[in-house]
């Protein structure tokens, strides 16, 4: 069960498709947009009826990007999410009620975790993003640097119970139709602390090292790679690319801007200011340039696109990301919101890019200046191949298997 945008999504199909090949029967259960990310993989699908990217651009999305903070942003999107979870509450109970185990991600935990509880089913939490408080770092959510030791497990804390809030007006609803007694959510997490549940995240510990402070239980499983198929490139994008140097890839993903005509432009004059041709790829943003130069696609898989680039341009998002770095490329992480900045700040310490340019201050000198390095600075190429290959020869789905396989023992 998952929410969001399609990183939010992408990453399921394939930990879905690994359990698929161990034997077990998956259900993807998320917005109806997605469902043509399971075929051919084995996993059915269940829809949601909310629709991300109208959200996203309706009046109440664009005001977003009015928040120039993390916390800004974070108090708009938990006001938003507020308004549209009772709306998937239904389809979720319907989904569960058919399932012997609920897989969890971060978007959906508190009430995929109360719709466990009210048909005593098990779950399985499976955050992208490492959520649980720790002194080490600050909130991936918020996108701030650290606040200190005891600032950081504040500060998590804070939006642990933020993210409980989105979904503290569509739970009594829930709990009532379950024959559950009233619980507050503060009264919930603190119930499932207790408990100290297992959860695995979907990311390498070669990228975030595991926190010391976490509690037993708290599993850094690895990448869960979007299944593809056998895709293929386009032929025309083929014949691009073969056309002559490697190019750049720029892309902002599920993310929306305010000016695309603008952020266009900038990108094309950043390219060429850098010597470099391009691939664009539209996405949620309405990305455009089309020269001999520069090519404008829509959605082709990462997993063959990004290995055939000399670098990648991306929002940071946690998907995309993943996908930057096992394609062992440099990158220039443009963060927008929320855990974004998180993810750019670790690719700069990575030395896979050379630094974060957010979107606010991205302009066709920063962002050609930036490339330059990128993709002439040897050194960057060098570190990505070599966390490329050791991020590909992890596996992240056997240590949910197992942990799926222990839940059925239980049971």
């Amino acid at each position: 069960m998952t929410a969001g945008s399609r990183g939010d999504v992408a990453p399921y199909t394939g930990l879905g498709h690994g359990l698929v090949r161990a034997g077990h029967e998956v259900t993807l259960v998320t917005h109806a947009r997605f469902e043509p990310l399971v075929a051919g993989s084995g996993v059915r699908f269940h829809p949601l009826p909310v629709d991300p990217r109208a959200e996203l651009e309706s009046a109440r999305g664009r005001g977003l990007h009015r928040s120039a903070t993390g916390v800004g942003k974070l108090v708009r999107v938990v006001a938003m999410a507020r308004a549209l979870v009772g709306r998937m509450a239904d389809d979720l109970v319907t989904a569960a009620r058919s399932s012997e185990l609920l897989l969890l991600s971060g978007s959906v935990g508190p009430l995929g975790r109360t719709i466990a509880e009210g048909l005593s089913l098990p779950y399985l939490d499976v955050p992208l993003q490492p959520l649980a408080p720790t002194r080490e770092f600050g909130p991936p959510m918020l996108g701030v640097r650290s606040l200190g030791a005891v600032g950081n497990r504040i500060a998590g804390h804070g939006v642990t119970l933020a993210v409980e809030q989105v979904f503290a007006g569509a739970l009594p609803a829930v709990r009532q139709r379950l024959g559950l007694p009233p619980a507050s959510a503060a009264a919930a997490w603190r119930d499932r602390e207790r408990q100290a549940r297992p959860v695995l995240h979907g990311f390498s510990e070669l990228v975030v090292p595991r926190p010391g402070d976490w509690r037993a239980g708290l599993t850094v499983a690895g990448y869960w790679w979007p299944y593809d198929g056998d895709s293929e490139l386009p032929s025309a994008l083929r014949d691009f690319i073969e056309a002559g140097p490697p190019p750049v890839y720029v892309g902002l993903g599920s993310a929306t801007v305010p000016d695309p005509e603008r952020l266009s432009g900038a990108v094309v004059r950043a390219l060429r200011r850098a010597g470099l041709r391009g691939v664009i790829q539209r996405g949620w943003a309405g990305l455009e340039a089309s020269d001999s130069d520069m090519m404008t696609i829509d959605e082709v898989p990462h997993s063959v696109l990004f290995p055939r680039m000399a670098a990648v341009v991306h929002h940071a998002g946690a998907g995309t990301t993943a996908a930057a770095l096992r394609a062992g490329v440099p990158t220039v992480p443009v963060p927008i919101q929320f855990d974004e900045g998180f993810w750019a700040a670790r690719l700069v310490a990575l030395g896979v890019a050379p630094r974060a340019l957010p979107l606010r201050r991205l302009t066709a000198d920063t962002l050609a200046t930036a490339l330059m390095r990128a993709t002439r600075d040897p050194a960057f190429a060098r570190r990505a191949a070599d966390l490329g290959a050791r991020i590909r020869g992890e596996d992240g789905v056997a240590p949910v298997l197992s942990a799926v396989d222990r839940c059925g023992t239980a049971g």
